[in-house]
């Protein structure tokens, strides 16, 4: 009995040898030699294999359905890459905006500091020109009498007055004051006492 299992096994051993020397081995060879033959002469084996199995009834089906899935799948790909795309181009458009925007404010910034800028100019150059206006007022009173002086000088108003008396020279100032009366030379001599203790603090 064990003989014959013994036989059994090794007539199967022998005929699967048989089959692997005589079948498998000779049909691998002649696929590898048909894919470079195929390679060599500029076949396409895919495509061509592709073809061929769409005409064989049962694997025509499956390539049909591999390729409908297949399709099925890109125009999926192709909507999502669409959508993503849409999606990118509406981002770029509001980064757009913003920077659009954000050019409009600076500009607008830019116009006010150049408006106040003017500003500061116009009143520096009036105050300049308001201290050569005054410069000029003090030579006229040093030069003028001081009797003529006097009188001009106590019918201005107080901030005037005494601008004029603070800036002309100590003698011309004693001149006009000796020609004031009695109570505008005291009122003027409190004025400019009063400006020179807030000068000094």
């Amino acid at each position: 009995m064990e003989k014959e299992v013994e036989e059994n096994q090794s007539r199967k051993g022998k005929s699967f040898q048989w089959y692997l020397y005589v079948v498998f081995i000779p049909l691998a060879f002649a696929i590898l030699v048909a894919v470079i033959v195929s390679f060599i002469a500029g076949i396409n084996i895919i495509d061509t294999a592709k073809d061929f199995g769409k005409k064989i009834p049962i694997v025509g089906s499956l390539v049909q359905i591999n390729q409908a899935n297949s399709s099925k799948s890109n125009d999926k790909s192709v909507i999502e890459l669409q959508g993503q795309i849409k999606d990118r181009e509406e981002k770029i458009s509001q980064l757009e905006t913003q920077i659009s925007d954000k050019n409009k404010e600076i500009q607008k910034a830019e116009l006010e500091q150049k408006r106040l800028q003017k500003e500061i100019d116009d009143v520096v150059s009036s105050q300049t020109e308001g201290k050569r206006a005054l410069k000029d007022i003090i030579k006229t009173y040093e030069t003028m009498s001081a009797k003529k002086a006097a009188p001009i000088i106590t019918q201005m108003n107080d901030e005037e007055a005494l601008k004029i008396l603070s800036s002309i020279k100590a003698d011309s100032l004693a001149a006009i004051m000796e020609n004031m009366n009695a109570k505008a030379a005291a009122k003027f001599t409190q004025l400019l006492t009063n400006a020179t203790d807030i000068n000094n603090e």
